[in-house]
């Protein structure tokens, strides 16, 4: 295996350990909105940890560190957004909100 796969493998592994402690936040707190809310804080509040450790100028370099994590998000998200819509997860809604096309879950996303 060559270092670049084994790289790749240990960070799905490390994400899936962030996404079984936010299924047990889930659970415990019962609520998937606050928690993800806090897993996205919190990956931003890293990530600019991580620019202001690996740049010899962050002020400079601010608007380019930025672009670089949004565009490394948006692909991951757009990746994992057509995963879902190809493999929708199950449970998703109840059978009666699906019946009733009623659900306090359901959100539209608007910009």
């Amino acid at each position: 295996m060559s270092s670049s796969n084994h790289n790749e493998a240990t960070i799905f592994q490390l994400a899936d350990q962030f996404i079984a402690l936010a299924n047990e936040l889930t659970q415990q707190h019962e609520d998937l909105g606050k928690v993800g809310t806090a897993l996205r804080f919190a990956a931003a509040r890293f990530n600019a940890f991580e620019a202001a450790i690996k740049s010899a100028d962050l002020q400079t370099e601010k608007a380019n560190a930025l672009t670089w994590f949004t565009n490394e998000y948006r692909e991951m998200l757009d990746d994992n957004l057509e995963d879902h819509i190809s493999n929708p997860p199950a449970g998703k809604m109840d059978d009666n909100a699906e019946a009733t096309g009623d659900s306090s879950d359901v959100q539209q996303f608007r910009p």
